[in-house]
């Protein structure tokens, strides 16, 4: 399906790790329908498991055709939204998902690259937030649990697009940043990220067999 006006795909994850909620998904939420920079907002929730989260997301894909996707999640230990610019081919979980899988020290993809960076202008994003006073930071690391698999997976599954712009961002706990101010956040990053000079193109480097 393909919509008549140019989509903007955000994601955030359900509860896990004993969690109510995800605020990665309350504030995707909060965005869903909205218009930004012309472009109409389609949010969505991705389940916290390896593999299913990467399949639910390219339906998601090949349903709307969005011209950007955002995919969040949340980082109990940010105390600001993270932008973040490299996915790597690697599952090593601390814990277990929420379907009961721990994978250690296994790759994304097989025979992937060792990493994509990001097609976000995650520079141009930062400094939009930080100077609307946003807490707001440039992250080098995703992590190895499912937020980095879905943000490898979608890099993945785009890298021959042209036009689509993609990348992960990670939100603090809605301790350190409320709902509010998250969803205000969010949809700035979005019209950013829409709007400044293409970062470039999923760009990988190495292989992982």
């Amino acid at each position: 399906m393909v919509t008549p006006h140019p989509t903007v795909l955000l994601t955030g994850f359900d509860a896990f790790g004993g969690e109510t909620v995800n605020p990665s998904w309350l504030a995707v939420q909060r965005l869903h329908g909205r218009q930004v920079a012309g472009h109409r907002v389609v949010a969505r929730q991705l389940p916290t498991v390896f593999g299913a989260s990467v399949q639910a997301l390219q339906g998601h894909i090949d349903r709307w055709q969005p011209r950007l996707v955002l995919a969040t999640g949340l980082a109990a230990n940010r105390r600001a939204m993270s932008l973040e610019r490299v996915a790597i081919n690697v599952d090593d979980a601390r814990m277990p998902d929420n379907a009961g899988a721990q994978p250690i020290d296994r790759p994304v993809v097989p025979g992937g690259p060792a990493a994509y960076f990001t097609t976000l202008p995650i520079k141009a994003m930062l400094l939009a937030l930080q100077d609307a006073g946003y807490p707001a930071e440039v992250s080098q690391t995703a992590g190895t649990f499912v937020c980095n698999h879905l943000f490898y997976g979608l890099l993945h599954g785009l890298r021959e697009a042209v036009g689509v712009r993609a990348g992960f961002v990670h939100v603090p706990p809605l301790a350190v940043m409320d709902l509010e101010t998250l969803v205000a956040g969010l949809a700035l990053a979005v019209r950013v990220a829409l709007t400044a000079p293409m970062a470039g193109t999923a760009v990988a480097a190495g292989a992982i067999s």
